[in-house]
């Protein structure tokens, strides 16, 4: 339910979907509080004193407000008018993502608490909000500059530096409501067994009550291929299993996304239907067979490209749902078949739409503002919260197709000593907590530098090294099992040794092209334009470099893929394929037929020959 003056009006939860919603995404009430004593000074009991344009946050241009300073907390405020037809059901409020410490009051009553900026979270308004009434729902918003904190690239300096951007504090997804009945349907695990040839749907339950069960039917083109039903009244998830028939069987995969329809119902003892909810499900498997990684049995090179999700208007927060679509037509036009989507939880459409364009992902988490030994010094370790939040993230996203692995950390720095540390331990915890909410992913314990936990179900490196005979030689140990492993200074090692998995650079590249700089000759200004190495000259020695670098990794054939750096230019930070604005910047089909070499990597056609 929503109109064309909303920003974002889309329905923001495409695998789980219900008929009954309201947008709450516009313009609310809105005011900073520097000093954090808002409770205080009586912000809770009051109107407040600015506008704000909801999901975009406050430092960004679509907010309306555009404030990039440290903002230590701010808060909202808005009327929930709930419609009439809502009676008798239970209305809950949902959060996209907020960052970072969030309380939200309705009446002046605390409804829900959240840590983490990048995750969503419930708010049950259970007797508060009654059909037809009108209910105040406030919201603060804390984002402080000190301890630990999942920033992701947000920047812990005052300005944007290097690869830190503009920081975004408060709601920065869309802001909705729903209603339910009081005995619900909660978030479904999906999970394909390609194997058996069928859907395993776990559907957890906000109550048992006696006489309910639960009902799947799959679809296919409107075509009912398998319905299951189970008691509800026993487990507080039931299972239930739905197999696909040979002449019905689709694979999704990057030649066929193949999406089943899905729908979900939950029945009572006279056989009412008390909540019904739309899914959609695609049947693969992600394997590993010695060092390559199978989508759905064959060896798929994965030309993977580094996605960060910055928009120069709505920063974390992208202007339009076309813009979500657009990034991925862009990097598939390029020649790239997945992506990392790096230090950030991207919202879920993104994930809705590289489902049904077959493209594939790698879930992460934006660990980033915590530094581990890194260059600001400050060494503050990731504590037991980074473990709930990016279990929401894997909670989440577990049923979508596109993703085919996680990686919980990004570029942890820290020399392997004789004392377990708390990077150590958080370490391991994160990799044990994935694997144990997902068994069909392979997980990697932290991309670059510091690899802590030896049975890491894949491994890699990073390398900016700009010279491909150079580089070529760094990579060439890989054949003998003695890959490029990066090396803490003075020489130190921060990683368990390798163990024969799986391997990839997932970055490299990060070519600086800056055309502007270039033409003016303006030389290395790293304030204004930013890069990996000494700056290409002109665009034929940017392609020479990238068919080189590319050359290097599509050539190997013990790798099984790589991830470039990166899609779009980010503020300063001038190497992306296209421009920040998503403007070209470069002959994309040259880029495309750099990747796209014949004898380097998977037939066109979707064979699924081996890489090399």
């Amino acid at each position: 339910m929503s109109t064309p003056s909303v920003p974002r009006p889309e329905y923001p939860r495409p695998q789980f979907v219900r008929p009954d919603w309201l947008n709450l995404n516009g313009v609310w009430q809105f005011e900073t509080d520097q000093g954090d004593s808002g409770l205080e000074r009586g912000l809770l009991a009051r109107e407040l004193q600015r506008e704000i344009v909801v999901p975009f946050p406050p430092e960004s241009e679509l907010s309306g407000i555009g404030e990039t300073d440290f903002l230590e907390a701010v808060w909202y405020r808005r009327t929930l008018s709930l419609p009439r037809s809502w009676a008798g059901r239970r209305v809950l409020l949902h959060f996209g993502a907020v960052d970072y410490d969030t309380t939200v009051w309705a009446d002046g009553t605390e409804v829900a608490r959240h840590r983490g900026g990048f995750t969503p979270f419930t708010a049950d308004l259970g007797d508060i909000a009654g059909s037809g009434e009108d209910v105040v729902v406030t919201v603060r918003a804390r984002d402080p500059r000190s301890g630990p904190q999942a920033r992701g690239k947000q920047a812990v300096q005052y300005a944007n530096h290097d690869c830190n951007y503009t920081r975004v504090t408060g709601i920065w997804q869309t802001v909705w409501a729903e209603p339910v009945s009081e005995t619900h349907l909660r978030r479904p695990r999906i999970t394909p067994d390609l194997a058996g040839s069928a859907f395993h749907v776990e559907l957890p339950l906000s109550g048992n009550r006696p006489g309910h069960l639960v009902r799947a039917v799959l679809t296919d083109a409107d075509t009912e291929v398998a319905r299951a039903e189970a008691r509800a009244d026993l487990d507080l998830a039931p299972r239930l299993y739905l197999p696909v028939p040979a002449g019905r069987r689709r694979e999704w995969g990057p030649e066929d996304p193949h999406l089943y329809g899905l729908v979900l119902e939950l029945v009572d003892a006279s056989g009412e239907v008390l909540d019904r909810v739309e899914s959609y499900a695609g049947l693969r498997a992600v394997g590993m067979r010695g060092k390559a990684v199978t989508l759905n049995g064959r060896p798929l090179f994965q030309r993977l490209v580094l996605d960060q999700g910055w928009y120069p208007d709505g920063l974390m927060t992208a202007p339009t749902d076309e813009a979500l679509v657009r990034d991925i037509e862009l990097a598939m036009e390029a020649g790239f078949n997945g992506a990392r989507l790096h230090q950030k939880v991207f919202e879920e459409r993104f994930l809705y739409h590289a489902d049904r364009l077959g493209y594939l992902v790698w879930g992460e988490f934006g660990d980033w503002g915590c530094e581990t030994g890194g260059s600001s010094g400050d060494n503050q370790q990731p504590d037991a919260s980074y473990v709930g939040q990016w279990l929401e993230a894997v909670e989440r996203d577990y049923s979508h197709p596109s993703i085919v692995g996680w990686c919980p950390l990004n570029e942890t720095y820290q020399k392997l000593h004789d004392r377990i540390t708390q990077l150590d331990a958080v370490t391991r915890a994160m990799f044990l907590a994935t694997k144990a909410m997902d068994t069909t992913r392979p997980v990697i314990d932290a991309s670059g530098y510091a690899h802590r936990v030896a049975e890491t179900d894949v491994y890699d490196s990073h390398s900016y090294e700009q010279d491909p005979a150079a580089f070529g030689k760094l990579m060439a140990g890989l054949a003998e099992d003695r890959p490029f492993v990066n090396a803490y200074e003075n020489g130190n090692a921060y990683s368990q040794p390798y163990r024969g998995q799986p391997y990839f650079v997932s970055e490299f590249g990060g070519i600086w092209w800056d055309p502007e700089a270039a033409a003016a000759q303006s030389g290395e200004d790293r304030t204004a334009s930013w890069g990996y190495g000494e700056r290409v000259r002109d665009e034929e020695e940017f392609h020479a470099r990238f068919s080189g670098l590319t050359g290097v990794l599509l050539g190997d054939p013990g790798m099984f893929g790589y991830c470039y750096t990166q899609l779009t230019d980010v503020f300063q930070e001038q190497n992306g394929i296209y421009r920040f604005d998503r403007g070209t910047k470069l002959d994309v089909g040259r880029i495309r037929a750099a990747q796209l070499r014949p004898a380097a990597i998977e037939e066109e056609d979707g064979a699924g020959t081996d890489a090399g």
